[in-house]
């Protein structure tokens, strides 16, 4: 069977081989970490030659915080994220602060989502960052969270790079947010 062949499920979506086979992956990975490390060695990976440091401005207990996750997480009102795209998607979707958890869905078949279907705090902490608020550890939790597709590659790490996460970035810098929590998928 080749990529982009339709299964039709029971809800009337269709889902590629392709992204069968990328789920399958995905839990044998999480199963064998032996996998992970094989897969890694052949990987075209990303590596930078410097790691940009930052001091903290504020202190935390005055920081207004965001939250950035990569593990696709989106309102059921916006667009899911590609996963036609064997390169990802480098797009974002904005999720104010104040979307409860059964608003939210996740699209990304590069990691075993199970947990993460089920509650999306696993991979976008919002309520825990709430909390942390409550309890007067960081000042306050930013009006405005971001999330991401993990996965991307080829031609989207330019469109990434220097589109998307830059533009993120200005919001952020615009919000007055001193501090960002990336929670990896």
């Amino acid at each position: 069977m080749a990529h982009g062949v339709k299964i039709i499920k029971n809800k009337g979506r269709g889902e590629s081989v392709g992204n069968l086979v990328d789920k399958i992956l995905a839990r044998l990975y999480g199963a064998f970490p032996s996998l992970v490390k094989r897969y890694a060695k052949k990987a075209d990976i990303l590596t930078f030659t410097e790691t940009p440091f930052t001091s903290p401005s504020t202190p935390l207990e005055k920081a207004r915080v965001a939250l950035i996750t990569t593990g696709g997480v989106h309102l059921k009102s916006q667009t899911p994220f590609d996963m036609e795209d064997r390169s990802g998607d480098p797009s974002y979707r904005e999720i104010p602060a104040d979307t409860s958890f059964d608003e939210l869905l996740v699209t990304h078949d590069y990691y075993d989502n199970r947990d993460a279907k089920r509650d999306p705090g696993v991979v976008f902490p919002l309520d825990a960052l709430k909390d942390l608020a409550a309890e007067g550890v960081v000042g306050s939790v930013n009006g405005r969270h971001f999330s991401f597709m993990g996965h991307i590659t080829g031609e989207h790490l330019k469109t990434l790079m220097e589109g998307t996460a830059p533009e993120v970035a200005r919001f952020l810098r615009e919000d007055g947010v001193d501090a960002v929590v990336l929670a990896p998928a």
